[in-house]
C-alpha cells in the first residue's frame, strides 16, 4: 500500500477523486499556533493552562472509587450519544445516564466560580459564559435522546454523589433494590 503524501497535490487530488469529490474535514480546522504566540497573558499562565487535566481529576476518580465499589460499570470519558462530540466524564450506556463533573472555575460555580481572572478578563467572562450555554445544549440534547444528566459540582461531597448516582442507575435499570 502507497500512502500518500500530504503535500504533493497530485495524491490530494488522488484522494479527493476516492472520495467522490468530498475534501476531508480537516483541510477546513484552523491550524494550530506553532510560532509560540498565545492568547495566555504569560508563559508561565499558559504552561499552567496545558498542564490543567481535562480528565481523571481528584473529584472523579473519587466518584468513580466510590461508584465501581458499589458494583456499578461504566465508560469514562466518553460521548454518550454518537452524534455528540461532547463527552461526558462516567456514562451509564444501558441506563442511559451522563455524568458530569464540572469545575468550580471552568463551568461558573455559583458558589466557587465568581472570582474572575484580572488578565483577559472579558475573555474568561465570555469563555465560561459559552461553556455554560454548552452545557445547557448538552443536557438538552441528551434530555431528548432519553438520557438522564447529571451535573455535579467539583466541591460536592464525593459520596453524597456517588449515591445519588447508583440510585439514578439502578431506577433506570429497574433494581430499586439497595444490595
Amino acid at each position: 500500500m502507497i500512502l500518500a503524501c500530504r503535500s504533493c497535490a497530485s495524491h490530494n487530488e488522488e484522494m479527493v477523486e476516492k472520495r467522490g469529490g468530498r475534501r476531508p474535514k480537516s483541510v477546513n480546522r484552523t491550524p494550530r499556533q506553532t510560532d509560540g504566540s498565545s492568547w495566555a497573558s504569560t508563559p508561565a499562565v499558559r504552561a499552567r493552562m496545558q498542564r490543567q487535566r481535562t480528565r481523571d481529576t481528584a473529584p472523579e476518580l473519587a466518584v468513580r472509587r466510590l461508584l465501581h465499589a458499589s458494583g456499578l460499570r461504566y465508560r469514562v470519558d466518553s460521548p454518550p450519544l454518537a452524534n455528540l462530540s461532547r463527552r461526558a466524564d462516567v456514562v451509564f450506556g444501558p441506563a442511559k445516564v451522563a455524568l458530569f463533573i464540572d469545575g468550580c472555575f471552568w463551568h461558573g460555580c455559583p458558589v466557587h466560580g465568581e472570582r474572575s481572572p484580572t488578565a483577559n478578563a472579558g475573555y474568561w467572562r465570555e469563555k465560561i459564559e459559552r461553556n455554560k450555554a454548552r452545557d445547557l445544549d448538552t443536557d438538552e440534547r441528551l434530555h431528548l435522546a432519553g438520557w438522564l444528566s447529571l451535573r455535579v459540582w467539583e466541591h460536592e461531597d464525593p459520596q453524597e454523589v456517588a449515591a445519588m448516582v447508583v440510585a439514578e442507575v439502578r431506577r433506570r435499570r429497574g433494581l430499586d433494590v439497595v444490595r
